[in-house]
C-alpha cells in the first residue's frame, strides 16, 4: 500500500461527519465542501508528521475547526444558513443510534441559524463540547486557551443559543406519524395551490424565510397572502418531492415551465411543532438539488419521483 492509499484508507471514512462539522460552523453546504477539501489538503501535507498521539478522527477535526475559524474571520457572520444539509451525508457518521440523533439535531436549521449569531470561538466551543462531546481540556488545547475559559465561553454560548432556539419539546421528530400526515397535507396544498388548506397547517406566529433573499414574512395571514400571489398562484405550478434535510423532512420543489417541463426550483424546509408549522425556510437555488442526488428536471409521467 502506498502512502497515498494509506492516507485515503485512514481518513476517507470521516468525510461525511467533517462535512457536517463545517456546515454547522459556516451554515453553507458549498463552503463546507470547500473547507473539507482544504482540511484534507492540509492533512495530506502534514501526514508525515502525524504521530498518533490523538486519534485520526480527532486530528482531522482539529484541522477542520481551524480551517473554519479562519474562514469565519474572513467573511463575518451569516444571519441564516445559505443552503440545507442533505441527511444522506450524515449516513455512517456514527453507528450509535443515540449519537445519530444528537448529530441530526446538530444540523437542524434553527440550530445552525442560531449558531451564526455566536462568535467564531463560541461556536467552536459549543459544537465541540455539546455536539461532538469533546472534553473541555481537548477543546481548550485546540483553541489555545484554558479549560476555565472554555467552560465560561460555553455557558455564554448556551445562554445565547437558548434564547434563539424554539423549545425542544415543541419540535416533532421525523418519524412521528402525525408529522408525516401534516407534511403530506402541506405538499398537497402547494401542488393544488390551496391557500386555505395550507393556512390551516400554519401556526399563527409562523415565519417564512427565503435565503438568499433578505425579505421575510411573519404571521399566518401575511404568509398566506404572500404565497397566494406567488407560489400558489395556480394549481399544478409546483411538484414537491420529499427529501430529508437538516435532520428533518423537507421538499424539493420543481416549477412548471411554459413548455410543460418541471425544472428544479427550490428546497423548502418546514419546521413542524405539536401546534402546527412554525417556520418555513425556502432556498431558491437549482444548484442545491445536486447534493440531494436529484436531477434538474422532473417528469410528471413518473408519479412523485423525479426523472
Amino acid at each position: 500500500m502506498t502512502v497515498s492509499e494509506e492516507f485515503t484508507s485512514l481518513t476517507g471514512q470521516f468525510r461525511g461527519e467533517l462535512m457536517a462539522h463545517c456546515y454547522r460552523m459556516l451554515g453553507s453546504i458549498e463552503e463546507a465542501e470547500d473547507l473539507v477539501q482544504e482540511t484534507y489538503l492540509r492533512a495530506w501535507r502534514s501526514y508525515d508528521g502525524f504521530e498518533g498521539r490523538s486519534s485520526m478522527r480527532t486530528w482531522l477535526y482539529r484541522i477542520a475547526t481551524n480551517v473554519c475559524l479562519t474562514a469565519i474571520e474572513r467573511r463575518g457572520r451569516r444571519p441564516l444558513p445559505s443552503g440545507p444539509f442533505p441527511d444522506a451525508l450524515l449516513a455512517g457518521e456514527r453507528a450509535d443510534p443515540a449519537a445519530v440523533a444528537v448529530s441530526r439535531a446538530g444540523v437542524r436549521l434553527a440550530f445552525v441559524a442560531a449558531l451564526q449569531y455566536l462568535s467564531a470561538r463560541q461556536r467552536a466551543m459549543l459544537i465541540l463540547r455539546d455536539v461532538l462531546e469533546w472534553p473541555a481540556a481537548e477543546v481548550a488545547d485546540l483553541l489555545g486557551t484554558t479549560t476555565t475559559a472554555v467552560n465560561s465561553g460555553l455557558r455564554r454560548a448556551r445562554t445565547q443559543l437558548a434564547a434563539a432556539l424554539p423549545p425542544e419539546d415543541e419540535l416533532s421528530e421525523p418519524a412521528d406519524p402525525r408529522r408525516r400526515a401534516l407534511l403530506d397535507r402541506f405538499a398537497a396544498a402547494f401542488e393544488r395551490a390551496d391557500v386555505n388548506a395550507l393556512a390551516e397547517l400554519l401556526r399563527e406566529d409562523v415565519a417564512l424565510e427565503m435565503p438568499p433573499l433578505l425579505t421575510w414574512f411573519t404571521g399566518r395571514q401575511t404568509v398566506a397572502r404572500f404565497l397566494a400571489s406567488n407560489a400558489l398562484a395556480e394549481p399544478g405550478r409546483l411538484r414537491l418531492v420529499p427529501v430529508a434535510a437538516n435532520g428533518q423532512a423537507a421538499f424539493a420543489a420543481y416549477q412548471r415551465q411554459p413548455g410543460g417541463a418541471y425544472l428544479a426550483y427550490a428546497i423548502t424546509v418546514p419546521m413542524v411543532t405539536g401546534t402546527g408549522i412554525a417556520r418555513v425556510v425556502t432556498f431558491f437555488s437549482p444548484d442545491l438539488f445536486g447534493p440531494f442526488g436529484l436531477p434538474r428536471e422532473y417528469s410528471a409521467t413518473q408519479g412523485s419521483q423525479p426523472s
